[in-house]
């Protein structure tokens, strides 16, 4: 009997090492440094899914858009031996700044409007000619021949504000200048003869004036001007005669999409007026403004349907145009009066905005370019 006991007594001991090796391979105990805390065992459950894991995302950094318009009536003259000449010389500028304060994308153009008037104040300049800029005229324009360097402007004008990016405005403003205003630095000299005194001064103006409007960096930036002369008049005995250059301008951000991500929307009336003996009356040293410089001094809110001064509108139509495509923008439907024909537009917008549209087509060209 005693042996048998002893036989079962080692069969039992056997079975439960066994048993306990069989648990140690299903449940690993976790460890703990206290001696006197009892190993335990985790419990898993292999229906519950494992933690997401967050992923951080990117954000792009935002950009300003802004926009300069320089414009000087200086060399126009009075009707005499010649014919008289009203001339509208504007610089244009758009950009695109960083959130350090240096340019991201720059853009340069200009704007050359002549009208000829007789010594009898008279227009000789058929009200219907087309003005384009220096960028669109390109070789046109003819300066190549006279240029120390062989370029001619729009490639002069192009290659500046590719020397503006990556620069902050001081430091364009701080560009070495000669005496005669033509770049002092060799290499930038060798790309640019032309004076740019005017030049400068936009690019320090467009970045005061850059907004944040939807840019981000890596946009496209775009420049559109539209321009005519078709309120001119003649001098009579009512009153002095009138070579207005109606200028419209816009720097127009664009995204991968094609969409437009930023707008800004400005225009100026480049005013001559002359007597009907040929005679200039205007005061030729005080440089015209743009709408968006006099906002309530152009004085259109009286006469608004809306009560809204011009700029206020050119501002909502911006903002309407904003995350469209440039067809979608095309698109628009007018009344047969040229205003906006749909309603939630038209309550903010009543000014006519075919030349809005205009702009924001050739920015989308510019900024393909």
């Amino acid at each position: 009997m005693k042996k048998i006991s002893a036989l079962l007594l080692c069969l039992v001991l056997v079975i439960g090492l066994v048993t306990g090796c069989g648990n140690k391979k299903e449940t690993e105990p976790t460890t703990t440094t206290d001696p006197t805390v009892a190993p335990t065992t985790a419990a898993v459950d292999p229906t519950e899914a494992p933690a997401a894991t967050e992923v951080p995302v990117a954000t792009v950094a935002t950009a300003k858009t802004g926009l300069a318009v320089i414009t000087s009536l200086a060399k126009s003259t009075n009707a005499g031996d010649e014919d008289g000449l009203a001339e509208v010389d504007s610089t244009i500028i758009a950009v695109l700044v960083g959130q350090d304060g240096k340019i991201l994308d720059c853009k340069l153009d200009a704007l050359q409007t002549k009208v000829n008037f007789s010594k009898e104040g008279k227009l000789l300049t058929d009200l219907a000619t087309p003005f384009i800029t220096k960028q669109e005229l390109g070789t046109g324009y003819g300066m190549t021949k006279a240029s120390a360097i062989g370029k001619e402007w729009n490639e002069q004008a192009t290659a500046f504000a590719n020397y503006c990016i990556g620069k902050t405005v001081d430091e364009v403003k701080g560009i070495a200048l000669t005496d005669e205003g033509v770049a002092a630095d060799a290499d930038l000299a060798g790309s640019v003869s032309v004076h740019l005194g005017d030049f400068i001064a936009a690019v320090d103006k467009a970045v005061t004036n850059a907004q944040e409007l939807g840019a981000v960096e890596g946009d496209q930036l775009g420049l559109g001007v539209v321009s005519d002369i078709a309120k001119s008049k003649d001098a009579s005995a009512d009153g002095d005669g009138l070579a207005q250059a109606y200028t419209y301008y816009t720097a127009s951000t664009f995204g991968a999409d094609g969409k437009v991500t930023s707008c800004v929307i400005d225009a100026s009336q480049g005013n001559v007026n002359f007597s009907t003996a040929g005679v200039i009356t205007t005061d030729l040293a005080v440089a015209p403004q743009t709408k968006q410089e006099l906002k309530e001094a152009y004085g259109m809110k009286k006469a608004s349907a809306i009560g809204k001064e011009w700029y206020e509108e050119a501002n909502a139509f911006a903002a309407y145009a904003t995350g469209k495509t440039v067809d979608e923008v095309k698109g628009i439907a007018l009344t047969d009066e040229g205003l906006a024909a749909d309603a939630d537009l038209a309550a903010s917008v009543t000014v006519h905005v075919g030349s809005f549209m205009s702009i924001i087509e050739k920015a989308s060209v510019s900024a393909a370019q």
